[in-house]
């Protein structure tokens, strides 16, 4: 049987009962690498788990997946994955190709940040498309993102926005010549996302991420006792010193107009300016909020 289990979002404790007793019981354990991360070293599940990991990086789990596969149509075999297994596509491509092959597959569920979003206070069942946001370069600054978070804008739905990371990324220069010499890992940070948003907003100027008046919630670490959340504007987020969003892994969530004044009381409480939060929920979400007690 393949296995593909879910570790959760923050720590070896993280997995659960089910996903505990399928590694204990299989002969090779790998641990996916670069869609996310946990925010232990490996040493720490390798000590709770009681048997040891082998890391599988990008290239191995997209174009060595035969090896990971290797007889588990005759013994158990499992894939370790940050969140839930069906956070990336990459995972649905390696179910497909052990299907192909005839190997029996199971898929042990967890805590993704798809849903551990709500910690927020914003309703799940508001939520849109979700968009991934990568690191600018000199010459590359995609923007397909911005028409996703402009059709959730147009329904009223709130985006949440995953910030790129690189973990075990060459150089073009490496990459052109062949040289397997790998960059030291970047996590994307909540102001580098929130001043590429706005770049891309002035160069569209369609309003869609108007910087005073489009709400903003960031997250770092969620699920972990170093959970952080920070909520304002986007001029709001831009204005504040790395240090005040935590460590990462951080994402992001871009409010949309369909906003209850549940989910506004709720996220007040992390808001770097509560009297302008409310402002803006009032004057640009058209939420009706009565007026804080004194």
């Amino acid at each position: 049987m393949f296995y593909i289990i879910g570790l959760g979002l923050s720590d070896e404790k993280d997995i659960t009962v089910k996903g505990l007793q399928v590694v204990k019981a299989c002969s090779r354990v790998y641990l996916e690498a670069y869609t996310s991360i946990l925010l232990v070293p490996k040493e720490n599940l390798e000590e709770f788990y009681g048997r040891p990991l082998i890391v599988a990086d990008r290239d191995m789990v997209e174009t060595e997946s035969d090896e990971i596969l290797r007889d588990a149509d005759k013994e158990d075999v499992a894939l370790l994955i940050v969140g839930d297994p069906f956070g990336a596509t990459t995972h649905a491509d390696i179910l497909l190709r052990a299907r192909s092959l005839k190997i029996p597959t199971r898929v042990i569920h967890n805590a993704s940040i798809m849903n551990a979003i709500g910690a927020c206070g914003l309703q799940l069942y508001n939520f849109g498309q979700s968009v991934s946001l990568v690191f600018f370069t000199d010459t590359w600054k995609p923007d397909s993102f911005y028409d996703r978070i402009k059709e959730n804008v147009e329904i009223g739905m709130h985006t949440l926005v995953l910030l790129d990371i690189k973990v075990k990324e060459q150089s073009e220069e490496n990459l052109a010549r062949g040289r397997k010499i790998y960059e030291p890992p970047r996590y994307m940070s909540i102001p580098t996302a929130v001043s590429q948003l706005i770049e891309i907003e002035s160069l569209r100027s369609e309003g869609v991420l108007s910087p005073e008046t489009t709400l903003a919630i960031s997250m770092s670490r969620v699920g972990s006792e170093q959970q952080r959340i920070v909520c304002g504007t986007l001029a709001e987020l831009a204005s504040l010193d790395n240090e005040v969003f935590g460590d990462p892994l951080h994402s992001l969530v871009i409010v949309g107009k369909r906003l209850h004044h549940l989910e506004v009381e709720f996220a007040e409480e992390w808001a770097t300016d509560k009297a302008n939060w409310r402002k803006v929920a009032r004057e640009s979400y058209a939420v009706a909020l009565d007026e804080p007690s004194t």
